[in-house]
């Protein structure tokens, strides 16, 4: 069994953090992209009609290219994103409905400029069902991760 590193970046910094801490560890890395990808003023969470704002309290699913391959031969799963309101963002909601987490170990990572980990775990665990383990940690680098990480094993 392997891991597979998971992200979706909207400035760059969760990217730039995941592919770091991916090839640290020698890990898959997967790429979350939203079908219809984020502008500026999408992601400007500071005007209350942005299209983060709207699919945040909407609750809707935000359609994703792809799938990760081989996501069944993988037991423990990161998945990064920059954390809005306290947690994922729906393209990441929408991503893990693709998948089946049976006993997988499910570990977030969350990037931001100021805001907490709030219950990031705890909203994802629906998402997740059937994961054997889902944690959640906000980092700043991909040492920090990587830290993080080794003192899960």
């Amino acid at each position: 069994m392997s891991t597979l590193v998971t992200y979706f970046s909207a400035e760059g910094t969760t990217a730039k953090v995941a592919k770091e801490f991916a090839k640290s560890i020698g890990a898959d890395i997967f790429e979350i992209v939203p079908v219809a990808p984020y502008t500026a003023a999408d992601i400007n969470w500071k005007n209350p009609i942005s299209r983060c704002n709207r699919e945040q309290f909407g609750g809707k699913d935000v359609p994703v290219v792809g799938k990760a391959d081989h996501f069944a031969e993988h037991d423990t799963v990161y998945i990064g994103f920059p954390i809005w309101y306290g947690a994922a963002p729906r393209v990441v909601y929408t991503f893990c409905k693709d998948y089946d987490w049976s006993g997988k170990k499910v570990y977030a990572f969350a990037t931001s400029g100021g805001s907490g980990i709030g219950k990031t775990a705890e909203k994802l665990t629906p998402h997740v069902a059937g994961a054997s383990v889902v944690d959640a940690k906000l980092v700043h680098s991909a040492a920090e991760l990587k830290e993080w990480a080794d003192s899960l094993a």
